[in-house]
């Protein structure tokens, strides 16, 4: 099948999830327990004063590995009911166990969810055919748009090419989180497929639209959702100058947020903010007075200074 690119592609289905898009942390009260009020707090923040378009709840800097599936439900339903009427609600439902991720996608939809992100199951390297099987049941199990979420480094195993070509047939699978940081594959799969490419990577999210990727799932988008708004607005406008320069202003928080596990310091800067986050689960710690001082320090390079 062969796809003319030389005329825009309706803008819902350019961008199924938008631009900019929040793997939102999710805020615990004192003693650990899901601040539910809390993240209906954080989820408004994010979408009326950072601008973003969707945020993706129970992603791994959601804590998924260490929220129950009851805690997820609770939590998506909360937050569609908060902000699902202007923005698009993606539920984290990848698992390396395919019945289990179709349970949560099932789960999810039944929630109020608008969309699923689904990760490449970890741990078990299962083969291309197994990624293929899996993506395409838990695709089929609901109603809903699906995004990939392609990070080898933390699953072991990266979807292929000729995979992803292959799951974009599939007319649910409209998306991918591409964390594999392989801009010439990603470029191939672009020019074979209509699959919306979304940075996974906060730092890469300008090279990534250079070649056609519509945004960015981040996680200084926290703090960065507004100006890195701007920069894929003015990326698309063809203000390439401007763009370019809010990557230079960012890209010390862009990148400062992985100094350590990038949940632990977002719950930080948030405190830091008097926004709701809470403590992490273990097995994460809390940042230490350090890696504070440190993302305060990137946080005003960026000229996006946290309170004192």
């Amino acid at each position: 099948m062969t796809h003319d690119h030389s005329a825009a592609p309706h803008p819902g289905a350019s961008r199924p999830f938008g631009r900019v898009i929040t793997a939102m942390v999710t805020p615990f009260t004192p003693d650990g327990a899901l601040d539910l009020d809390g993240a209906t707090r954080l989820a408004r923040y994010l979408v009326d004063e950072q601008g973003n378009d969707a945020l993706v709840l129970n992603g791994t800097t959601g804590e998924s590995p260490t929220t129950t599936d009851a805690e997820k439900e609770t939590l998506v339903r909360a937050v569609v009911e908060a902000v699902g009427d202007r923005a698009r609600i993606v539920a984290g439902v990848g698992t390396n166990d395919t019945r289990h991720t179709v349970e949560l996608a099932a789960q999810a939809e039944k929630a109020g969810a608008h969309g699923l992100l689904v990760v490449t199951p970890y741990y078990n390297k299962p083969p291309q055919a197994g990624l293929l099987h899996h993506f395409t049941t838990v695709a089929d199990a609901t109603g809903l748009p699906v995004m990939l979420y392609d990070i080898p480094h933390r699953s072991g195993v990266a979807i292929a090419t000729e995979t992803l070509v292959k799951l974009a047939e599939h007319g649910r699978i409209v998306a991918v989180k591409d964390a594999k940081g392989d801009l010439t594959a990603t470029s191939e799969v672009l020019a074979r497929s209509d699959l919306a490419f979304y940075s996974g990577e906060d730092a890469l999210t300008l090279p990534f639209l250079s070649v056609g990727a519509v945004g960015v799932v981040g996680t200084s988008t926290h703090f960065t959702g507004a100006l890195t708004r701007q920069l894929i607005e003015a990326f698309g406008a063809g203000d390439h100058a401007g763009a370019l320069a809010l990557h230079r202003r960012l890209l010390p928080l862009y990148t400062g947020i992985f100094r350590t596990q990038g949940t632990i310091l977002v719950k930080a800067g948030l405190a830091a903010q008097g926004l709701p986050a809470g403590p992490v689960r273990p097995p994460l710690v809390e940042a230490t007075g350090d890696e504070l001082a440190r993302l305060r320090a990137d946080c005003a390079a960026a000229g996006l200074p946290l309170p004192e």
